[in-house]
Parts: structure tokens; sequence; C-alpha cells
């Protein structure tokens, strides 16, 4: 342990991977406040520190299963002379549930659902919320960790990298949370990057790879223009107000 104290290439380790498992992690802050935004308040806070501390146990359980992790990307079957691992699998079958999610609340936004359907999310929300985070923890977890894997030989930067962008993902989803709450277009904004992110998703799965660069940047760069926007209402509304 005391080597990788005084090592600047185990610095630079942590750093670069760390750096990556934030920006990784910024797919499960959009998609953690867009499932909370459809609960009271109170469920709400629980329901998002629950998700990011499932996404921390996840983590470090794959880091502890390095051995069975190496065996994910192994080949399993073969379709159209491509060869498809488990990882491959559930990669595809974690971006398909991503996509349909996220259609379904775009939907749910636009078409508002009947008074029965209100009722019965009323009475189960929180619990499938809950559920909907567990799925997506892991399939977030697992990409996160095999990237690690592929960058750091030492266990003890993976899970301190893990666990410092755990924190960074923590501090930042509550902010990230009401900000999407209350800016009804920022929401549509943030459904419409959960379908981007589920395309890419299947897309790794199947093989053809869309570098996160370019995801990033798109994301980055929408969310600039809606804070703009934001900013502009804001100050339409104070000018409306003074006159």
């Amino acid at each position: 342990m005391m080597h990788l104290l005084t090592s600047p290439e185990a610095w630079a380790a942590l750093l670069t991977l760390t750096a990556l498992e934030i920006v990784l992690g910024i797919d499960n802050i959009i998609f953690l406040s867009v499932l909370v935004a459809r609960l009271p308040a109170h469920q709400a806070n629980r329901a998002r520190q629950i998700g990011l501390a499932l996404a921390l146990i996840f983590r470090l359980i794959l880091l502890s299963l390095l051995f069975w992790l190496t065996g994910l990307t192994a080949p399993v079957f073969s379709l159209g002379g491509f060869d498809f691992s488990w990882r491959d699998i559930i990669l595809i079958g974690g971006g398909l549930f991503l996509i349909a999610k996220a259609t379904h609340e775009i939907h749910a936004a636009v078409e508002p659902p009947d008074a029965a359907e209100d009722r019965a999310s009323g009475r189960n929300a929180f619990l499938l919320v809950i559920a909907q985070i567990i799925v997506i923890d892991l399939v977030f977890s697992l990409d996160s960790i095999i990237t690690a894997i592929g960058m750091a030989q030492e266990i003890e930067i993976m899970i301190a990298a893990v666990v410092i962008a755990c924190a960074v993902m923590y501090v930042s989803s509550g902010p990230v949370a009401r900000f999407v709450a209350e800016h009804p277009t920022t929401k549509m904004l943030a459904l419409a990057f959960l379908v981007l992110i589920g395309v890419a998703l299947v897309a790794d799965g199947l093989k053809f790879h869309i570098p996160r660069g370019y995801i990033y940047f798109a994301i980055a760069f929408s969310a600039a223009v809606e804070f703009f926007n934001v900013l502009a209402r804001r100050n339409q509304r104070k000018t409306g107000n003074k006159t």
C-alpha cells in the first residue's frame, strides 16, 4: 500500500480513473433525477439516497468479483458473424430498458395518465422507483467497473476511484434532481439524454462503439443552452413583475 502512496504513476492512474468514473456517473445521476421527480419530496430524497448507496455497493461488490467479471467478456454465442458475451447481453438489455423507460416518461408528460393509473402509481410508486434504480444501477455499475479494470491494475486504486466518484455523485445529485423537478423543459431534455444513452449502450452491446465523448459533449452543450433558457425566462418574469 505504501508504494502506491509514493508512486506518481499510481496517483496519475487514480486521477484519470476518478475523472472517468465521474463522467460515467453522469448517466446514473440523470436517471435518478428523472425517476425521483415523480415522487413526493420526502420520498424523492430517500429514493435518491438509496439509489446512490446501491450504486456504491454494487460497484464495490463487482470489484470484489474481478475474476467473474473478466469471464463476462468471454463469448457465449455467435450471431451474424459477431461474438456476444454476457456483458454485451446486459448492455443491450439495459439500453433497451433505458429507451423504454425514457419513452414511457415522455409519453406520460405529453399525455397525462388517467385517474386510475395515478392512484396505482401513488400506492406503488416508491417501490417501483427503487426496483428500476436497482436494475439500472447494476447495468451502469457493470459498465463502470469493466472500464476501471481496463485502466488500472491495482484493486486499491479502483476502489478509491469508485468511492470518490460516488461521493461526487452524492453531492451533485441533490441540486441536479431539484433543478430537473423545478424545470419541466429540463426534465424533457434529461429524458432525451436517457434515450441517447440507451442507444449508446445497445450499440456497444452490438459491437458498434459510439465514442462517449460525442455523447457527453452533446449533453453538455444542450444543458448549457437549457441553462441560459432558464436564466432568460427568470429575467423575463422579473421584468414582467416590475412592470
